[in-house]
């Protein structure tokens, strides 16, 4: 599974977790234990836990000796020292070896306890022949297993039963406080109980720390490489997921899997831990029941494999329909200034209630298959108990185990088959967060095409530390994006000059900002190179490439922040001089100067908040203040009236003497006094030269410019 793979960092804190977890699963599973204890032991045998009591009499003593192999007989004696009361109390050897006292004890003491119901059975008179040695052991032993005979067919369990009941009576005689006994008892198991659960409880939560840091660091560590792997994209990457595709990525996607990490440590982890602890313990508890458990685990994972073969296809379809929703919600709240001028509302909110109500319906399929199976588990638990119950109550009646063995197992029980349930609940999780997983895996494992040279063969040193202009050539481009079989450029040839404006003018669709965006390696040339003072742009990182160039895009963008965040994007410590020039030759020191707040004043996500000319002039103004070789200008006039369109190309003719300068742009006034115009039609250049060249020799320049300007602007040389 993918989100097992994201762990591979936190190994030591896994480690930690699985230790902690069989910790709190050995308190859990030792509570059982203790309640069994305090029904047979606390309350059934009055606080008497052995056969082998701590103190018996003289009498007691002399018969359970006679009554054993003469192995058994010197360790019991041993086991055994005599008091000034003449009574016989169990020594520190004697509680070392408590387990194989009891064992060695249980049916000697049964057998003089219920001696008097043994007809033909005087104990006295045996031990006193034995004494006198009239009597070998081996008779006396003979002896006892025909009064065993007598006794009945008992198995062991009701001997040990018997022989709690003959200590118990042993304490009468003596003259024990069997209350007092009994209390002493209970209090020391219930205090331990308590000491577990606090134990317990302390290392849950501890667990739980571990578990959410651990699941909050994994998160932390895929966004961040989501997000660098996205910044890494290029155009073609980014559209090939889309940009909502990549936003539910990078957020639902990863919240996703952050929440089931936790649950995977916390409680897939523990459940097997569980489950295994509560089978060793219910081995140790009666093994005749355990056919119980294991049909109620196969019942378990029948009704888990069915119930995700159901719903997994439909998990897969879920996050897409997520996507789905997430597009058409941000059509809608980017375009809708567009829906309303058309009066589209009804249709858009047609449009969102199909997406919405198709993941509605996709969703409740998945909650309808899924609240199956909780009640479909307790109606397993809930029968398994009734199982317990009715086949431990024939072991109660034959004497095979006590109550509290009954309990201890229905709880054991309970711990196995909620492991299993656990592991049940999280499987409603599991396969959606594995589809969120690969959604964010294909982004991680997506190889982006536009790539920096390996480190050893970049040429950015040929590029570092020099000053003036750069010079931008085509050679013979060509290009065509992704699989398309049509080139959107054609064998493009021509030079952008240091110190001089190249402009780029065409038709609608013939590729001037596609040329803009191959300088500036948004995309590889298909075919050709495109140099910088003769390094191709492909030899050299693309750091250190746009660090040469100014770029304003076609569409001005603007961070939320304020006015000098965004024109000192390039460098947050550039000095306010700097920012203040930069805003004077866009043209933008005037309305920055009637904001009270000046270059504080705040700005919106995207600039919502200025208009779209102020916009593009920010947008300017953050080029200029880098200290680029070459700016490119991709269509950046365009909402800009003319007065200010001719004020701005001035200032940028004496500001910017000696670097190069690429404008793209529709209006023939904004590119009359260029170096060079080259036009573009249908991807092919029909014509390069100046405005009079062109006016002379290229007929689709002509066209565009007698549409637009007069014989008069058009000789006085500026609209403006």
């Amino acid at each position: 599974m993918r989100i097992v793979r994201y762990l591979k960092n936190s190994k030591i804190a896994v480690a930690l977790i699985v230790c902690l977890l069989i910790v709190q699963a050995f308190t859990d599973l030792a509570l059982p234990n203790y309640t069994s204890q305090i029904v047979d032991v606390g309350i059934q045998q009055s606080g008497v836990e052995h056969a082998a009591t701590e103190e018996m009499t003289a009498r007691t003593h002399d018969l359970v000796a006679m009554m054993l192999p003469e192995g058994d007989e010197k360790m019991f004696e041993a086991a055994y020292d005599e008091t000034d009361q003449g009574t016989y109390k169990l020594n520190a050897q004697g509680e070392r070896e408590q387990a194989e006292l009891d064992r060695m004890v249980s049916l000697p003491l049964v057998a003089i306890h219920y001696s008097h119901q043994i007809p033909d059975l005087d104990l006295d008179q045996a031990l006193q022949a034995y004494q006198a040695g009239a009597v070998q052991k081996q008779q006396i032993l003979d002896m006892l297993d025909k009064a065993k005979e007598q006794m009945g067919d008992m198995g062991d369990s009701i001997v040990d039963q018997q022989a709690i009941a003959a200590a118990r009576a042993e304490y009468e005689q003596l003259g024990y406080n069997l209350s007092d006994m009994q209390m002493r008892y209970l209090v020391r198991i219930g205090l331990t109980m308590l000491g577990l659960a606090a134990l317990g409880m302390a290392v849950a939560i501890l667990v739980g720390f571990i578990a959410s840091r651990t699941a909050a660091k994994v998160g932390a560590t895929l966004r961040a490489k989501l997000f660098r792997q996205v910044v890494s994209f290029s155009d073609a990457e980014v559209q090939s997921f889309s940009a909502a595709s990549l936003i539910t990525r990078g957020t639902n996607d990863i919240q996703l899997v952050q929440m089931v990490t936790v649950m995977l440590l916390r409680m897939v982890l523990y459940a097997p831990i569980l489950a295994i602890g509560g089978i060793i313990m219910v081995s140790r508890t009666n093994l005749a029941m355990s056919w119980i458990i294991v049909l109620a685990v196969v019942v378990i994972g029948v009704l888990i494999v069915v119930l995700m073969k159901v719903a997994m296809p439909k998990f897969k379809i879920m996050q897409k329909l997520i996507d789905r929703v997430n597009l058409v919600s941000r059509e809608i709240l980017t375009g809708l200034p567009v829906i309303r001028a058309f009066d589209r509302q009804p249709f858009e909110e047609q449009r969102f209630d199909v997406a919405s109500t198709r993941l509605m319906k996709t969703q409740l399929f998945t909650n309808r298959v899924m609240t199956f199976m909780m009640p479909l588990m307790m109606l397993i638990m809930n029968g398994v108990s009734v199982l317990i119950v009715w086949v431990g109550g024939s072991y109660i009646d034959n004497g095979t185990i006590q109550t509290g063995d009954l309990i201890a197992f229905i709880t054991y029980a309970m711990v196995i088959i909620m492991g299993f349930l656990m592991i049940g609940m999280i499987s409603i999780m599991l396969p959606r967060a594995d589809v969120a997983a690969q959604r964010v895996d294909e982004v991680l494992s997506k190889q982006p095409t536009i790539c920096d040279p390996a480190p050893g063969k970049a040429r950015d040193a040929e590029l570092a530390g020099r000053t003036g202009g750069a010079r931008i050539v085509f050679d013979d481009v060509s290009f065509k994006y992704g699989d398309s079989a049509e080139c959107v450029l054609e064998n493009l040839d021509f030079a952008c000059e240091p110190g001089q404006t190249t402009a780029i003018i065409g038709s609608t669709g013939s590729g001037k900002s596609t040329v803009v965006k191959l300088i500036e390696r948004f995309y590889d040339v298909t075919c050709g190179s495109i140099t910088v003072d003769g390094v191709d742009v492909r030899d050299v990182s693309q750091e250190a490439l746009r660090a040469q160039l100014g770029y304003v895009p076609q569409k001005a963008f603007l961070f939320s922040g304020t006015i000098q965040s965004n024109i000192a994007y390039s460098d947050e410590g550039m000095p306010e001089e700097r920012v203040e020039l930069a805003a004077q030759v866009a043209q933008a020191a005037d309305f920055i100067a009637s904001k009270a707040e000046g270059l504080d004043a705040e700005v919106s996500q995207g600039g919502t908040n200025v208009s779209g000319g102020q916009r593009q002039r920010l947008a300017i103004a953050r080029a200029l203040a880098t200290e680029a070789r070459a700016y490119l200008f991709d269509d950046s006039f365009s909402a800009l009236d003319y007065k200010t369109d001719a004020a701005l190309r001035q200032e940028l003719h004496t500001r910017l003497g000696g670097k190069t300068v690429v404008i793209v742009a529709q209006r023939i006034s904004t590119i009359l006094h260029a170096d060079k115009i080259v036009v573009l039609d249908d991807g092919r250049i029909v014509g390069q030269g100046t405005h009079d060249e062109l006016m002379e020799g290229c007929e689709e320049y002509r066209e565009i410019a007698m549409s637009q300007l007069s014989a008069e602007e058009l000789n006085g040389g500026d609209a403006a």
